[in-house]
């Protein structure tokens, strides 16, 4: 049984498509939902740190998804705001120290052969989670 769904987002339409389906699991059984900005950064060690997006970038993104969230069933979306230096692995780490039970991740519209492949964050993803994740189209 699904108690806790983490469902991260970027604020494109194939993440949207996880959020949706995300709040509408989490209505249907019960379990908590939380939806996650991964701010990916970059530069460091010699350099500045530079963050993918400012801080209001991410709440608004956030603010976008919680209320997409809303509309599809989920009352009460907790925000995440991640730092990492990698999406997937960000995702997994907090997945795993926060008790998470189910990743819902979104996938970018293929067509032809390329259809096969899943998005790279969704890939990696599914191939180091501890728990199950789902991938909506």
């Amino acid at each position: 049984m699904t108690h806790k769904i983490l469902c991260p987002t970027d604020g494109t339409d194939h993440s949207n498509i996880a959020v949706a389906y995300a709040a509408e699991l989490a209505a249907k059984s019960g379990a908590a939902l939380s939806i996650c900005v991964v701010n990916v950064a970059h530069g460091g060690a010699k350099g500045p740190l530079i963050h993918h997006w400012t801080d209001a970038e991410v709440v608004a993104l956030l603010d976008a998804a919680v209320a997409l969230a809303g509309q599809h069933g989920a009352p009460d979306v907790k925000r995440v705001d991640i730092v990492s230096r990698e999406a997937a692995a960000g995702i997994v780490h907090y997945a795993e120290q926060n008790g998470y039970d189910h990743i819902v991740v979104g996938t970018g519209d293929k067509r032809g052969i390329s259809r096969l492949m899943l998005g790279s964050v969704a890939a990696d993803v599914m191939a180091r989670a501890h728990c199950t994740v789902t991938v909506a189209r």
